[in-house]
């Protein structure tokens, strides 16, 4: 039968499938499927256990996400960086007529802790123009008004006080910070908030690490993609793709290893960070904790420590270039390092900057101008900012002296001695002074390559009124060596003779016949001493004697022989008695007399203020207050001080030591510039020392070997130009730059003396210039040489209060008094000295005497 082909055609069209009915016919055929595997005992399990997994993956993610963000937020609440005290310098004043401009004063408040918020509980300032208002906070060390400041050119012009509205002529400036209390890991960092840290400082480092820093939630999926690409592409690990937040985590709360198991925890803490705190609250926490290397023996952490650490700066003042090279330092702080690599140092700076450029945040011009600027990387690793052998110093004296307290794990605030200026000068001091050692050192093939240790040094200052410590260099590198060298016990060799010559002259005030005197002779000649049954025979410089000698002579040449002599006469006993009172440790021996007891730099310094104080010791101190995290005073210092030298003598000593300077073993401090009024004492035995003062300041240099072998150099080459190079910077530094003549007290007499005799010059002259001599009333010479001429201040009068010490009664006073004569007057034309018989003469040969 034929085809119907529109029945075929109908068959055709009815046996089409339908693509949708076809579609759901597929999926009733899985879901089927799916039924009845589920329906099967073996799928049941199968979902059963898959289920299983599911709730436990999330209750394992529920547990450790909430395990770390409890951690998160207990470490937050406790404050997330180590909490160790701080160390404060000591506080400055600035006075009407002052160089200063107002840049200079914010930055000495910034370095102090204040800010532009008036939230900050140091203090905070508000600028406008030439003028600048200080408010302290409750924090401050002073408990002051506010004030406002003006200036004039580049001069302090008024000072007024915003209590009152009455003017000031000075005003206390907040006590820097040194440091913080390093932790038992030697991590250092200066906590900075975010609205502190400059612009520029922000754009490198989000140009280095994370440019996206503000538009992600903590994790960068175009970094992602980007390092996976170039690590799959390299075939290794070359790039990260950690965020700023990631980092912080990793800093914060994980170890240092690498590995998978850190990578979970990571992402969970990161999580947290972001959803608990701010941006800004996260970057402010990174620029904090991120390591930046290891300057000298410490772990550099934060912005704020890697720019003191680095440049010596104030974050906030850091140029552009500097900027990019902190922000380098992130990605291999080893690697990166400016002091032991400047070149690579250098190429990844210039690689930040380029990222700079292109992220849009610096022009070309400013692109090529500050990869063109040279690294400047402060020298010494910063030894002069954070005075490390002070702080140590300190350290120890709390962990000693009170040991119920934890500083490193709560913010005491302890308030130091130390002034910044001079702790600078100190530094740079010894730096210039010690390449002179170095060279002498080189000539003589003293060098590494010949097995030879270098020199080291110590510099010691302080206050003569006080006691207080001003400025501490305890060795030349404190990264390559902790060792404070300002604590270590030298003998001070003839540093020491003066406590001899003071002993002697203070047998002037026992009013008897035999009174030492500036123009007391002996012989210097080959001696025997006999002592215990022992013999003791010193030797002078070189070998060299110059016979009968006055006890001027004898100190200002630090002749041995003679030393002794006049250590004989009074007494070993006396002059260790003495020296004991001053805080000298030694023994009563003959050989006490030139130094050969071992003693601290810093206790030299110590013991000259019997000197420089009108007689009185104070003991060397370093820490004036220290307050607790709410304020509340737990010590403040009460200087150890007594009389020790009646003070018509300690006068007579600064003008003998005076000598030493202009004409005696210490000229050489006149001869490199130094002019104010001084007195001083060079030493050399194994080592070289300097000792000397002004009215403003006692400072000590020591100059020799670790290991104590000979250092076969003078005190006047070795330790003199540490020394006068540190005086005349620190009397640059106001309020040293008022030293003055001493001033002499009632009881001494200056008369003009006749060298070539020893007695009263005349108006006429002996043929040899005159001189001025100090003595004790009743003491000078009685006999003329043609004549006599005193110089008589007062007669039987009250002492003027200006001379008296505050713990003083008024009393009589018969004596004649002068007023203060210059330690350095003029040289004679000729020489001042008496020839001995049959000898070279004696200035001619005494003057090639220096030690």
């Amino acid at each position: 039968m034929p085809c119907d082909n529109r029945y075929s055609e109908g068959l055709v069209k009815r046996s089409s499938p339908n693509p949708k009915r076809t579609a759901g016919s597929k999926k009733l055929a899985v879901l089927e499927s799916v039924r009845r595997v589920v329906a099967h005992p073996i799928g049941k399990a199968v979902l059963a256990f898959a289920g299983l997994i599911v709730v436990v993956s999330l209750g394992v993610f529920a547990y450790y996400y909430n395990y770390y963000a409890n951690l998160i937020e207990e470490k937050l609440y406790k404050g997330p960086y180590s909490n160790t005290s701080k160390l404060f310098g000591a506080p400055q004043v600035i006075s009407v007529g002052d160089e200063a401009d107002p840049d200079d004063l914010v930055d000495s408040l910034h370095r102090a802790g204040y800010s532009s918020s008036r939230s900050n509980r140091m203090g905070w300032y508000r600028r406008s123009g030439k003028q600048l208002e200080v408010f302290p906070g409750p924090d401050s060390y002073f408990q002051q008004e506010a004030h406002v400041v003006r200036f004039e050119g580049a001069r302090v012009a008024q000072i007024v006080s915003l209590r009152d509205n009455t003017e000031r002529t000075q005003m206390w400036l907040e006590p820097e910070l040194i440091t913080n209390l390093f932790d038992r890991n030697r991590e250092k960092r200066r906590i900075v908030k975010f609205q502190d840290i400059p612009q520029i400082v922000k754009n490198a480092v989000l140009s280095a690490e994370d440019k996206r820093f503000f538009q992600h939630a903590g994790f960068d999926p175009i970094r992602i993609i980007k390092s996976a690409y170039v690590d799959l592409k390299s075939g290794k690990n070359v790039q990260g793709a950690s965020t700023m937040s990631m980092q912080l985590a990793r800093e914060l709360w994980l170890t240092k290893e690498r590995n998978w198991r850190r990578k979970i925890p990571e992402v969970l803490i990161t999580i947290h960070l972001e959803r608990k705190l701010s941006k800004e609250e996260i970057f402010e926490h990174y620029a904090n904790q991120i390591y930046l290397g290891r300057v000298g023996s410490f772990n550099i952490h934060g912005f704020g420590e890697g720019a003191q650490a680095y440049f010596g700066k104030d974050l906030r003042q850091l140029t552009l270039p500097e900027a990019a090279l902190l922000a380098g330092l992130i990605q291999g702080p080893s690697v990166f390092n400016p002091y032991r690599s400047p070149d690579r140092a250098r190429t990844r700076r210039n690689l930040i900057l380029q990222m700079m450029r292109d992220n849009g945040y610096i022009d070309e011009q400013q692109y090529k101008e500050a990869c063109a600027a040279p690294l400047r990387i402060t020298q010494g690793s910063s030894e002069s900012v954070d005075a490390p052998y002070f702080v140590d110093l300190i350290n120890e004296q709390l962990q000693s002296n009170f040991q119920d307290h934890d500083f490193q794990s709560n913010s005491y605030r302890v308030y130091t001695t130390l002034d910044l200026n001079l702790q600078r000068a100190a530094t740079e001091a010894m730096r210039v002074g010690l390449k002179e050692v170095d060279a002498i050192m080189e000539r003589r093939k003293r060098t590494a390559a010949k097995g030879w240790p270098q020199v080291q040094a110590a510099l010691v200052a302080i206050d003569p009124r006080t006691g207080e410590l001003k400025a501490l260099v305890g060795g030349r590198d404190y990264g390559q060596s902790q060792l404070n060298r300002a604590l270590a016990k030298r003998q001070p060799g003839s540093a020491f003779k003066p406590f001899v010559y003071a002993a002697a002259l203070s047998t002037a005030t026992d009013g008897g016949s035999n009174a030492i005197t500036p123009l007391t002779t002996v012989v210097d000649e080959p001696t025997t001493f006999y002592y215990d049954n022992q013999a003791y025979e010193p030797n002078n410089f070189k070998g060299e004697f110059y016979g009968t000698v006055t006890l001027r002579q004898a100190l200002a040449k630090s002749l041995n022989i003679p030393t002794v002599k006049f250590a004989e006469q009074v007494g070993y006993r006396r002059v260790a008695d003495l020296a004991r009172k001053a805080g000298l440790q030694v023994k009563a021996t003959p050989a006490l007399a030139l130094g050969s007891y071992e003693v601290r730099p810093v206790d030299i310094a110590g013991a000259y203020t019997i000197f420089a104080n009108r007689g009185q010791f104070i003991e060397a101190n370093w820490i004036k207050t220290i307050r607790d995290q709410d304020g509340a005073s737990i010590f403040n210092s009460k200087p150890n001080k007594r009389d020790v030298l009646d003070q018509r003598v300690a006068y007579m000593m600064t003008q003998l030591m005076g000598e030493v300077l202009r004409s005696g073993t210490g000229a050489g401090v006149r001869a490199r510039g130094f002019g104010l009024p001084a007195a001083g004492k060079t030493g050399t035995s194994h080592d070289g020392w300097f000792a000397g003062f002004t009215t403003e300041l006692i400072c000590v240099v020591w100059v020799g070997y670790d290991d104590n072998r000979q250092l076969d150099l003078e005190g006047s080459k070795s330790a003199l130009p540490i020394w006068t190079e540190f005086m005349k910077r620190a009397h640059r530094v106001r309020p040293y730059r008022r030293a003055t003549e001493f001033p002499a007290p009632d009881g001494v007499v200056s008369v003009e003396i006749d060298p070539s005799s020893g007695k009263l010059a005349s108006g006429g002259g002996c043929g040899v210039t005159p001189r001025w001599e100090v003595f004790l009333v009743g003491t000078q010479p009685l006999d003329y040489c043609n004549g006599a001429q005193t110089q008589v201040a007062s007669w039987e009068v009250n002492e003027p209060e200006q001379n008296k010490r505050a713990d003083e009664q008024p009393r009589k006073v018969a004596s004649r008094r002068v007023d203060s004569i210059p330690v350095n007057p003029e040289p004679p034309a000729q020489s001042q000295q008496q020839e001995p018989p049959k000898k070279k003469g004696f200035f001619g040969r005494i003057i090639d005497v220096f030690k």
